[in-house]
C-alpha cells in the first residue's frame, strides 16, 4: 500500500535483527510473584507496531507502537522484576517503558543472549524511527493510515476505502470532491486506485500550497531555485547573515535531485526538506546544543527542579516510584526531592509524609539516580533531603549517600580554602549536592575539631507548611536530632529559615539558603521585588507548590524566574501548561537543565522589577510579528470515532514580565486536521525580551465544553528564528508528535 510499492523499512531493508523482530518469538510476561505467563510478541510488516499475543477476549487492541516507548532497560531495572523474580533471571529479563503513564511490561527471555537480541533489535528499530527526517515520518504516517484503510489488504484503494482513508488522517471530505479525486486519480477506470495511481493520489494528497507560494516566488532560474536565489530568500525572508556559500552548503546538504544539485540548484523538494530539518527549525540551531558560559556560579543559573519527585500521581494516595525521579533526570531536571522517613525494619523509606501514598526504599532511590543522573545532561544534580528520621536512620542514609554515590558525592567544598561563592556548573559536572539541615557553619569543613555526634536542628519549613496542612491547625515548628554523618555531607545548600532580607544579607554566608512556598513567594515577588532579585544573586531560592494542592497541580513559574529564583520546583508528573512553560525555558543551551539568568540579574547594580519597569538595560523594546500560515497531520483526538475530526485553531502566548504578558488566538477551521491554513498575522509588544517565553497551542474547539489540546511547544522567544519555520507539536506529556506541526512566519524586530 505504500505509495513507491516498498515496506517502510527506511534502510533496514535485510537487516537481521529486524528479520528476528518481523518473525517474532515467545516471551514470559511478568505480573506478579504467581502470574507469569508466556505470550507471543512480533513487530508487524508496518515495521511501527508490536504485536502480541493476549487471553483476554474483549481487548480492543493487542498492539503498541514503537512511537510509544520511552525506553527499554535491559536487566531487572523494574520495580515489578524487583519484587517478583530472582536475582539469578538477570540476564533474561528486560523491561519496555512506555511515555506518558502507560505500564511497563517486563518481559523474560529463555536465555541472556536472547533478551540482548530482543534489546538490540528494538533499539535498533527506535533509533531508525528516530532518525527519520520530517518528510519520512510525514510519508511512514500517511502510508501507515493507508494500509489500515486497506481492509481487505489487497494493496487496492475503492472510493469507499479512500473515504475512511481521509477520515483516519483527520480530514473531513466533501462527497463530492473525494469522487473528483478519485477519478482523477483511477486512469485505468477501473473503480480502485493501484500502484502509480496510489502514488498519484499521495501527491495530490501532500502538496503544500504554501510553500509553493514562497518557493515560486524566488525560484527565478530555469524554475528553480540557485544559489543566488536561495540567498535572497535567506536575506530577505530569514534575515539571516549569510553569503552565497552557506546558500550552496545548504544545497549540498539538503538538495535530493542530483542534476540539480550539480548545477547548484535546489528543486522545490529539496526546499521543502530544508526547512522541515534542524535549519529550518524554529529554535535556532545555534542554541540547541550547550551554548552558554557554564563557568559561572552556581545561583546565577535557573535550575530545572522536581517537587515530590518520588510521587507519580496526586499527593494524598498516590503510587511513589523511582521510576518517578527516572522520568525526572531524563527530562534534565537536576534538582530532586527526597521526603525522608523511618522505615519499619530500620530501612529509611520515602513517601508524603501524613498521606496514603506509597513507600520506597531511600536506598533504591539513591541507586536510581545514580545509574540515570547523567544520561541526558553532564551538569550537577542537587539532591533535596526532607529528613525526618531518627537518628540511627540518618546514619544509614549517609552510608547509603556516600557508598552508591561514590566519588561523585560532594563531601568537601572545592579548594584549599574556604569559599565565599558557589563553584560553577561546570567545576560541579557529575557532582551530586546534598541540600538539607547542617549543625555548623561550613567553615568547619576545614578545622580539625571533631564534630560532635549529633545535634537539635530547626525542621524543614516545608515539612512544617505539610504538617500544619495535614493538621488543618497552626503547629510549632519542630526540632529534630541531626546525625553528624548527614551534616557534614551538606555543603552548598545549608537550609536555613527565612526571616526577611535584611537579615539573610546581614547574617546569611552564601550556602544558606531558604526554601519558600508559592503563596509567601509571589507576595515577596509582587512587593519586594528587587530586593528579592538582590537576594539571588548571592544565595540560592527554593521555591515549592503549596501544600494545598493536593491534585499535585502547579502555580505559574514564570513569576519565580523574573525575580531570579533559581531552584523553582514543580510537580513534574503533572503535565499542564505550567510544566510546558518549565521545558520551554529549558529548551536551549543542550536542555542540560541550566539555563544562565540574564546579567541584569546577576548584576549588584541592577534595580530591575518586573512589576515596575524602570528604565535599565532589561529594557528592549521588540515588536513580534507572528503569522500562523498552517499546520500538517494533528492527530485525531478521539480515534474510536470514526467521524470524529478536529476543527483546530491556534493560540499564541507570550510569558514574561506581567507588561508582556499576552495571548492571541486564530478562528477555528472545521473538519481539517490533515492540512488546515489560517494566514492570519499577529502583532506583540514587548519589553524585556530576555525573560518572555513564547507559546504555541493548537486546539480542538468545542462550541459545548473545554477545547482539547491538541499539541504544544514552548521556547523562549530570543532563542527563536526570524522567517519561515517549522513549529514541531508536543503532547500534553511533552512527547513529540511525530509527523504533526505547523507552519508560522516569525518576525522580531527593534521597536521604532
Amino acid at each position: 500500500m505504500e505509495p513507491n510499492g516498498t515496506v517502510g523499512r527506511n534502510g533496514l531493508e535485510g537487516d537481521s535483527d529486524l528479520q528476528f523482530l518481523l518473525d517474532g518469538g515467545s516471551l514470559t510476561k511478568i505480573l506478579s510473584s504467581s502470574w507469569q505467563k508466556q505470550r507471543y510478541y512480533k513487530l508487524q510488516e508496518d515495521c511501527r507496531t508490536v504485536w502480541h499475543e493476549s487471553k483476554k477476549i474483549f481487548r480492543p487492541k493487542n498492539t503498541f507502537t514503537i512511537d510509544d516507548i520511552e525506553s527499554i532497560r535491559k536487566g531487572r531495572q523494574s520495580e515489578g522484576f524487583k519484587k517478583h523474580t530472582s536475582a539469578s533471571a538477570e540476564e533474561k529479563c528486560f523491561s519496555i517503558f512506555f511515555k506518558g503513564r502507560k505500564k511497563n511490561l517486563d518481559l523474560m527471555a529463555s536465555s541472556g543472549d536472547e533478551a540482548n537480541r530482543w534489546v538490540c533489535s528494538l533499539e535498533k528499530v527506535i533509533k531508525n524511527i528516530h532518525n527519520l527526517n520530517h518528510q519520512q515520518k510525514s510519508e511512514h504516517w500517511i502510508i501507515n493510515c493507508m494500509r489500515k484503510a486497506d481492509k481487505n489488504n489487497d494493496k487496492k484503494m475503492t472510493l469507499k476505502e479512500l473515504k475512511h482513508f481521509l477520515r483516519t488522517i483527520n480530514v473531513e471530505i466533501d462527497d463530492n470532491y473525494a469522487e473528483e479525486l478519485f477519478k482523477k486519480c483511477d486512469k485505468s477506470n477501473s473503480g480502485s486506485l493501484e500502484d502509480s495511481e496510489i502514488k498519484h493520489f499521495y501527491d495530490l494528497l501532500t502538496c503544500r500550497e504554501e510553500i509553493d507560494v514562497i518557493y515560486g516566488t524566488y525560484a527565478q532560474t530555469e524554475g528553480q531555485m540557485s544559489s543566488r536565489d536561495l540567498l535572497n530568500f535567506l536575506l530577505n525572508e530569514q534575515r539571516e547573515k549569510v553569503t552565497v556559500g552557506d546558500a550552496l552548503k545548504l544545497i549540498e546538504k539538503y538538495e535530493v535531485d542530483e542534476t540539480a544539485k550539480e548545477k547548484n540548484h535546489m528543486t522545490k523538494d529539496g526546499f521543502l526538506m530544508y526547512l522541515q530539518h534542524e535549519d529550518g527549525s524554529i529554535l535556532n540551531p545555534a542554541h540547541k546544543n550547550v551554548y552558554q558560559d557554564m563557568s559561572q556560579p552556581l545561583n546565577h543559573y535557573y535550575i530545572s527542579s522536581s517537587h515530590n519527585t518520588y510521587l507519580t500521581a496526586d499527593q494524598l494516595r498516590g503510587p511513589s516510584s523511582t521510576e518517578a525521579y527516572i522520568k525526572a533526570l531524563m527530562k534534565s531536571c537536576r534538582c530532586v526531592e527526597l521526603d525522608c522517613w523511618d522505615g519499619d525494619d530500620g530501612e529509611p523509606i520515602i513517601y508524603h509524609g501524613y498521606t496514603l501514598t506509597s513507600r520506597i526504599l531511600f536506598r533504591d532511590v539513591i541507586q536510581a539516580i545514580k545509574d540515570y543522573a547523567f544520561k541526558k545532561s553532564d551538569y550537577p544534580v542537587i539532591l533535596s533531603l526532607e529528613n525526618h528520621c531518627s537518628v540511627g536512620q540518618q546514619k544509614l542514609m549517609a552510608h547509603y549517600l556516600t557508598s552508591i554515590l561514590g566519588d561523585a558525592l560532594v563531601t568537601k567544598p572545592l579548594g584549599n580554602c574556604m569559599p565565599t561563592s558557589f563553584p560553577s556548573p561546570e567545576e560541579l559536572k557529575g557532582k551530586f549536592i546534598i541540600k538539607g539541615k547542617r549543625l555548623n557553619k561550613l567553615d568547619a569543613a576545614f578545622t580539625n575539631n571533631a564534630t560532635i555526634e549529633e545535634g537539635t536542628v530547626s525542621e524543614e519549613d516545608e515539612a512544617a507548611d505539610c504538617k500544619e496542612n495535614a493538621q488543618k491547625t497552626k503547629s510549632k515548628k519542630s526540632k529534630i536530632k541531626l546525625a553528624s554523618q548527614l551534616s557534614d555531607i551538606v555543603l552548598y545548600c545549608k537550609s536555613v529559615h527565612f526571616n526577611g532580607f535584611e537579615h539573610a544579607k546581614d547574617n546569611l554566608a552564601f550556602y544558606e539558603m531558604s526554601s519558600f512556598k508559592e503563596s509567601k513567594a509571589f507576595n515577596l515577588a509582587e512587593t519586594s521585588g528587587t530586593a528579592f532579585l538582590h537576594h539571588n544573586m548571592d544565595k540560592l531560592s527554593r521555591i515549592y507548590p503549596a501544600g494545598s494542592r493536593t491534585d499535585s497541580s502547579n502555580y505559574n513559574p514564570v513569576p519565580m524566574w523574573n525575580v531570579g529564583c533559581q531552584i523553582v520546583a514543580l510537580n513534574f508528573q503533572t503535565p499542564y501548561k505550567e510544566l510546558h512553560l518549565n521545558q520551554g525555558r529549558f529548551l536551549p543551551n543542550g536542555f542540560c537543565g541550566y539555563i544562565l539568568k540574564p546579567e541584569f540579574q546577576r548584576s549588584l547594580s541592577s534595580q530591575f522589577n518586573p512589576t515596575t519597569l524602570s528604565d535599565g538595560p532589561w529594557l528592549k523594546r521588540k515588536v513580534f510579528h507572528v503569522m500562523v500560515i498552517s499546520a500538517q497531520q494533528l492527530p485525531k483526538l478521539n480515534k474510536d470515532k470514526n467521524k470524529s475530526i478536529v476543527d483546530p485553531l491556534v493560540r499564541v502566548e507570550i510569558h514574561g514580565v506581567p507588561a508582556d504578558n499576552a495571548s492571541k488566538e486564530t478562528h477555528y477551521i472545521e473538519n481539517n486536521g490533515f492540512s488546515p491554513m489560517w494566514n492570519e498575522k499577529f502583532q506583540f509588544d514587548i519589553h524585556v525580551p530576555e525573560l518572555a517565553l513564547v507559546r504555541f497551542v493548537v486546539e480542538d474547539y468545542d462550541s459545548t465544553s473545554q477545547n482539547d489540546l491538541v499539541g504544544q511547544y514552548c521556547l523562549p522567544l530570543t532563542n527563536t528564528q526570524n522567517g519561515y519555520h517549522h513549529v514541531p507539536l508536543l503532547t500534553k506529556r511533552g512527547d513529540v508528535i511525530p509527523s504533526a506541526g505547523l507552519f508560522v512566519h516569525l518576525m522580531l524586530l527593534d521597536a521604532q
